[in-house]
């Protein structure tokens, strides 16, 4: 499973608010700060995937406390479940960086790599973070599509695509769940709601809207 830390990414400190506000998150359930990882979270997933899902950033609890995405949160707790009945996945549950996840064809990673006060990155820290994931996708040599979790994901993969050419104005590829786009020489871009507890908890995604989702990328690689 790839999830070597890109060059200088678990050390950055690009981001100052960020910087602080991760090293400071008060432990919950009583853990401990030695419980966390308190860092920028790198990716992780197999290292010949084909399907990239990009999500926001770390959770305060989740991956932040783990270091590894979707790990230790609601939104993972949702998500991998869904992702071992697509196949992409080895098993449905996951609850630790060392628990044994392998993922098949598949990797996962954030927008912004640290966790950010009130899960709200600020414009300048999605764009301090966009060349990590530029890195991140380069590194995958099979890539073919990526999925965006919720629309500021979203929206840093059109930056991410106007910045290599491939987009010109991005208010011509608007956000909405299970859309699909399609550029010449990057990878299909997939959209959909974010795995988030509130999502989930009102309905807004379901199970079987995620699992379109998957079966429409599924077709696409």
């Amino acid at each position: 499973m790839l999830g070597a830390d890109l060059p200088g990414l678990t050390g950055c400190r690009r981001c100052p608010r960020l910087a602080e506000y991760r090293e400071g998150v008060e432990p919950k359930r009583g853990r401990t700060s030695d419980h966390y990882w308190n860092r920028p979270v790198p990716g992780f997933g197999d290292p010949e995937a084909r399907i990239c899902l990009v999500g926001l950033a770390p959770g305060a609890h989740g991956a932040n406390r783990t270091g590894r995405p979707f790990t230790g949160d609601g939104a993972g707790d949702f998500m991998y479940p869904l992702l071992h009945r697509a196949g992409l996945s080895n098993q449905p549950e996951v609850t630790a960086a060392d628990d044994g996840l392998e993922l098949n064809d598949l990797y996962l990673t954030n927008a912004v790599k640290c966790v950010p006060p009130g899960n709200k990155p600020l414009a300048v820290e999605f764009h301090s973070c966009l060349p990590y994931l530029a890195e991140e996708l380069k590194s995958l040599p099979h890539l073919q599509v990526v999925i965006a979790l919720g629309g500021d994901a979203f929206r840093s993969m059109l930056r991410l695509y106007a910045s290599q050419g491939h987009v010109t104005r991005m208010a011509e590829y608007p956000f909405g769940h299970n859309r699909l786009y399609r550029f010449r020489g990057a990878p299909t871009l997939v959209a959909s709601y974010h795995t988030s507890r509130y999502n989930i908890q009102t309905g807004r995604l379901t199970e079987r809207m995620f699992l379109d989702v998957l079966d429409q990328v599924r077709e696409c690689v």
